[in-house]
């Protein structure tokens, strides 16, 4: 089942992906594929999503979404368990498809989106399927390419073609080299911080910074504060008892220190910095 992502806000891009429970297959033949991206353009849609690029693997799929509304769970709830229904029904079948919920990595457009786009069609390419992406057919490159034409709006390519010209001929020609280029195609995941977070320096701490990120299950403790202020520093303006007390509260609660780093650092037993903390809590 889907669990609700928090990072969530109007403008947003993901990359998205899913994979068959056990790493069973998703897709058993063509017609999985055309019946997944038609519920992918019905939630594009009812969703007011952008979809910039994708590509569907045997036994998971790639997605580069933007969400004008903020709304990227509600629409993957929508889109996962509708495939769902469809291929248990074809293929006679009971049970989860997905293997548990969805996941996505929040991507700063304007320094990873191009790059994401790439590496995303690439996928048939390494896995050893094709030779060149132009020889796939259920990712968007050759769409973007201007080598096929959809005749919905599944796919948003203006967007990736502005970057490489404004006729969009020529643009298209562009593409092809920028994708084709192999060797420069580096996975951007190695970037990618607190594990849900992709983009520059300034980006990654806007969103550390916020409450829905500090309070995402997925993430690790240890990673939910990063750039978080030291305890050194919390503990320096604290001149007094009273000071202390707060900035033993404000570590643990605000910053997510552990109890037991707490104490180490103050050299304060741990049942004491536990009982400070609940005196604070009550009286709040």
């Amino acid at each position: 089942m889907t669990r609700a992502l928090r990072i969530e806000y109007p403008g947003a891009v993901y990359h998205v992906t899913a994979r068959g429970t056990d790493r069973q297959n998703i897709f058993l033949n063509d017609s999985d594929k055309t019946a997944f991206l038609i519920r992918l353009l019905k939630t594009v849609n009812r969703h007011n999503w952008l979809c910039h690029a994708y590509c569907l693997m045997s036994n998971h799929y790639h997605l580069l979404l933007e969400t004008s509304d903020g709304n990227l769970s509600a629409g993957m709830k929508l889109l996962n368990s509708a495939y769902a229904q469809y291929f248990n029904h074809s293929h006679d079948r009971t049970g989860h498809l997905f293997q548990g919920r969805f996941k996505a990595i929040v991507v700063e457009k304007e320094s990873y989106l191009l790059e994401l786009c790439r590496y995303i069609v690439l996928n048939p390419v390494r896995s050893g399927i094709v030779e060149s992406p132009g020889d796939y057919t259920w990712s968007s490159y050759r769409q973007t390419a201007g080598l096929y034409q959809r005749e919905d709006n599944l796919l948003s390519t203006d967007w990736i073609l502005s970057h490489f010209g404004f006729d969009k001929f020529a643009a298209e020609r562009e593409y092809i080299l920028f994708v084709n280029d192999f060797d420069d195609a580096v996975s951007p995941f190695e970037k990618t911080r607190g594990q849900l977070i992709l983009g520059r320096k300034q980006f990654v701490e806007s969103l550390v910074g916020s409450d829905q990120y500090r309070n995402l299950p997925e993430v690790p403790r240890n990673q939910r504060f990063l750039g978080r202020p030291s305890l050194e520093y919390l503990f320096s303006s604290a001149s007094d008892k009273v000071g202390r007390n707060k900035a033993i509260y404000i570590a643990h609660i605000k910053h997510g220190y552990s109890q037991q780093e707490i104490a180490k650092h103050s050299g304060m037993h741990y049942s004491t910095i536990s009982k400070i903390i609940k005196n604070l809590e009550n009286n709040q």
